[in-house]
């Protein structure tokens, strides 16, 4: 399954990634300018580097976010979650045309969350989300 996720990803650097992450990175770079949106610059370069390398990474919530994150996410959205959703959703539709494409498509879907609200959330390797074991909340007794 691994040389499946180094295929994919490295086809996926050559044709979208590559292209995205610097765009993540030049929107990071013009946020670390000013000291009040430097949490924007910094979740720009956390998703640029999400953005060369999808395949065998999966986005999960923080169980420590609270609201900070939360009115970030706010804000965020407004001035360009949104946007970047767009991009890639259209981005999916027509790459999805192609059989070859659909996996790319795939990926690109699979960045809409992390690209509407990335604050609060972390990328950890498939793998290791795999492997840690599912806490429950035990159900309400009546």
């Amino acid at each position: 399954m691994s040389a499946i996720r180094l295929l994919l990803n490295i086809i996926w650097l050559v044709f979208a990634g590559f292209w995205l992450a610097i765009g993540y990175v030049v929107a990071g770079l013009i946020c670390c300018l000013l000291i009040v949106t430097i949490p924007f610059g910094v979740a720009s370069f956390r998703i640029a580097g999400y953005v060369l390398w999808p395949f065998g990474r999966e986005m999960i919530r923080k169980p420590s976010a609270g609201v900070g994150a939360g009115f970030l996410n706010v804000i965020w959205f407004v001035v360009a979650g949104w946007w970047l959703a767009l991009g890639h959703l259209f981005t999916a539709a027509a790459l999805a045309v192609t059989i070859i494409g659909a996996p790319m498509a795939w990926a690109n879907l699979k960045l809409i969350p992390i690209s509407l609200v990335p604050f609060g959330r972390e990328i950890v390797d498939s793998d290791r989300l795999v492997a840690a074991p599912v806490h429950r909340t035990p159900a309400r007794q009546h």
